[in-house]
């Protein structure tokens, strides 16, 4: 089986167990909130970047409010979802971006939005995904893990995973398939203690196909 046929099987089967409706882990209400939320989620789950931007968004309701915050205040705001010194320090800085170069606007254009402070491919394609309908591939760590299990790619570094990706995913499925892995890495493919005997794509995973022949 070649890997785009491999990859033809698994978003058929990914589909049909976790659907199609397009969302997104994280709550926000414009662009600038998910930008900033992905930011927050580097080494923390969603569900504890909700409980932070919560509150954040109240006090901090615009960009403006958040390029004139106090580095410090900013810090204790966001503490739990670690590494709070450079995600305030990057999220600061943006802010202040968006608003000298983009009117407070977030830009779509990829090479635009690597360029903000804190802002990574991962993130960039959150936001081109999500807000801007662009067709992208998030790779965190599930999509990284379930994606060399499955045998999509052999690769570690995030771009190369990407670029493996776009090579055997159609381009449609490239956003739900974040979506859907996410949803299986958390549920059924968990690091350390994946479940192959319950997992759907046992029969066209590569890794549960050599465990069951050896």
């Amino acid at each position: 089986m070649t890997k785009k046929e491999r990859a033809a099987k698994v978003t058929e089967i990914l589909n049909t167990e976790y659907g199609t409706d397009l969302h997104t882990y994280l709550h926000y209400d414009n662009p600038w909130q998910l930008l900033f939320a992905t930011i927050l989620s580097a080494q923390c789950t969603d569900d504890r970047v909700n409980m932070v931007t919560k509150d954040l968004y109240k006090k901090y309701p615009d960009v403006k409010s958040f390029a004139e915050a106090d580095l410090e205040e900013l810090m204790k705001d966001i503490f739990s979802t670690g590494f709070y010194r450079n995600k305030a320090k990057n999220i600061i800085a943006c802010a202040k971006v968006l608003l000298e170069e983009y009117n407070g606007e977030v830009p779509s254009d990829i090479e635009l939005l690597v360029k903000l402070p804190g802002v990574g491919r991962k993130t960039a394609n959150v936001v081109r995904g999500n807000i801007f309908n662009e067709p992208s591939i998030v790779v965190d760590t599930h999509v990284k893990r379930v994606s060399k299990m499955l045998g999509l790619t052999a690769n570690d570094d995030p771009v190369k995973v990407e670029y493996d990706l776009m090579k055997v995913l159609p381009k449609e499925q490239w956003i739900l398939f974040n979506i859907q892995v996410i949803a299986h890495g958390r549920k059924v493919c968990i690091a350390r203690r994946p479940k192959c005997s319950e997992c759907v794509l046992r029969e066209v995973c590569k890794s549960a196909v050599m465990r069951q022949e050896v």
